[in-house]
């Protein structure tokens, strides 16, 4: 089985491109044809302590003229970059909720007593949502565009969204119109609900660092619907980290490359269903964006845990201060760098790409007889194997570890990134406590496995990383200024690497033998 989903993209605009929206070229169509407008005030309800935010619920009753209709969210697990939500909406006689009308035996133990006597409005949305009809093609969509504003006691913040809806025709229609929108105006796929916008305002959160959200599948599903789940919980990964990156949290710099090489792995779990052209164009943006991120993230872990503890140390010897400061303006200009990537074109491009790739890309029409079977063979035979060879596989090139080189070790190291991966994405394939017990501890061990060959890996890198500083040129090619003073202090650095190797190999060795004790999930 595979669950429904409607074809829909739900897009943000920052405040300050409002004016850049209007005069899209999208906007100036649609307003020359016939449309619906309304003004909608929703009012969020919740309790002191946020009970329902907590629950990953939301509450709100909405006006639309004189009727007024609650609404209870829950996001799921599988939502990702197109959201998909748990919904129970009612009509209801008032602007107070209206409880009782929800029958449904999963949400008692929420609103219990408690819940139901601290309930106030703790913020609203107030917007203009206008309707246009879109004829593209030969097929229909409807454009949703919501204007307003979030308010919270004296606090406010604007809004607007984009919704494109299809609702007859090719999703291929869809994906066109969004990306004809980005050419012109920085939207980007919404992955935050007015909800949580109205949650932020009343916290003062900022923008924070998203990690992976588990992937909600089930065994029955079909490795075509699972692979589509965990590639949205990817790609909603990469944009949620876009604002907390821009805001200058290298987390968040981090954690967008982990969404990327996360997606990576699973193209790689299930790279015999995916042979066409469309994903390997895909994977050559990852490649782009991965190389954009790199330098910054690659930087701030050698100057963070290597350069600073050094330079901090007395006496830090000659030129570690100059060197260090050298790295740090190097650092800056990385995250610059990987700045002006996420917020070009070509990256706002790349995400509705992979969005339209995902839902409704080539890989998904293949009529290729072995192709079409594989798409509908259930996930849970196809991880058992993927999730065995795997596991096999890692076990033997482990066996080896004291005599792999740095090369090897890195192949060594993205094996164990790969079976990580993939039994995170695959938990939901395992249901059970006894399988949860097993795929608690398996994964615990190969965490240990895996930051001992991360940091093996990061010795290696940074070895490199100081080879090119000393040999670093100015813009005419000639050797920078202060280069034997810089050398010494390099040579320290390395030095301070090196030593580490022996230790970080036993720490790895350690951490195989405890993997290998590890019993599978899967069977």
């Amino acid at each position: 089985m595979s669950p429904a989903r409607e074809v829909e993209l739900k897009l943000e605009v920052p405040a300050d491109s409002l004016t850049r929206l209007s005069r899209s070229s999208l906007l100036q169509a649609v307003r020359k044809k016939p449309s619906k407008s309304a003004t909608l005030v929703s009012v969020y309800f919740d309790t002191d302590n946020l009970k329902l935010r907590n629950k990953g619920l939301s509450l709100r009753v909405r006006r639309v003229g004189r009727r007024h209709v609650q609404t209870i969210k829950q996001e799921s697990g599988e939502s990702a970059a197109l959201f998909a939500r748990n919904e129970w909406e009612h009509e209801i006689g008032g602007r107070q909720p209206e409880l009782d009308v929800t029958n449904d035996p999963a949400l008692r133990p929420v609103f219990n007593k408690n819940v139901r006597r601290g309930l106030k409005p703790i913020f609203e949305t107030r917007v203009r949502r206008t309707v246009y009809p879109i004829r593209s093609g030969d097929s229909e969509i409807e454009l949703t565009v919501d204007r307003g504003k979030v308010e919270a006691g004296r606090q406010s913040t604007p809004l607007c969204e984009l919704e494109l809806e299809l609702k007859r025709g090719e999703s291929a229609e869809l994906f066109k119109l969004a990306r004809m929108l980005a050419e012109e105006v920085p939207v980007q796929l919404a992955v935050k609900s007015k909800a949580e916008r109205g949650y932020s305002l009343v916290a003062g959160e900022e923008p924070e660092a998203v990690k992976a959200a588990p992937v909600a599948l089930t065994p029955d599903w079909s490795r075509q619907a699972a692979f589509k789940a965990i590639a949205r919980s990817c790609l909603h990964q990469l944009v949620a980290n876009k604002p907390a990156t821009l805001r200058g949290d290298w987390e968040g710099v981090h954690q967008m490359r982990v969404a990327l090489r996360r997606l990576r792995a699973a193209i790689s779990l299930f790279a015999d269903m995916l042979l066409d052209a469309q994903t390997q164009e895909i994977k050559a943006q990852f490649k782009w964006i991965t190389q954009e991120l790199e330098p910054a993230r690659e930087l701030d872990v050698f100057v963070s845990r290597v350069v600073k503890p050094i330079a901090r140390g007395k006496p830090n010897g000659p030129g570690v201060a100059v060197l260090a400061k050298d790295l740090q303006q190097r650092r800056e200009e990385a995250f610059a760098r990987a700045c002006a990537a996420i917020v070009s074109t070509r990256f706002r491009n790349l995400v509705f790409d992979t969005a339209y790739w995902i839902e409704a890309g080539d890989w998904t029409r293949n009529p290729d007889d072995l192709t079409r079977l594989l798409r509908e063979q259930p996930i849970v035979g196809a991880a058992t194997d993927e999730l065995r060879r795997r596991w096999r596989k890692l076990l033997k090139t482990g066996a080896q570890l004291r005599e792999l080189d740095p090369e090897r070790r890195h192949i060594m190291r993205i094996q164990a990134k790969k079976l990580r991966y993939a039994s995170e994405f695959f938990t939901g394939a395992f249901p059970g406590k006894k399988a949860v017990r097993r795929r608690n501890g398996f994964v615990a061990a190969l965490e240990k496995l895996q930051d001992a060959l991360g940091d093996l890996n990061d010795i290696a890198v940074h070895a490199r990383m100081t080879e090119r500083i000393v040999d670093a040129r100015d813009a005419s090619g000639k050797q920078r200024e202060g280069r034997a003073t810089k050398a010494f202090a390099a040579g320290r650095l390395s030095g301070h690497e090196e030593a580490r190797i022996a230790s970080v190999l036993k720490d790895a060795e350690r951490a195989y033998r405890g993997f290998t004790k590890a019993k599978p999930f899967w069977s």
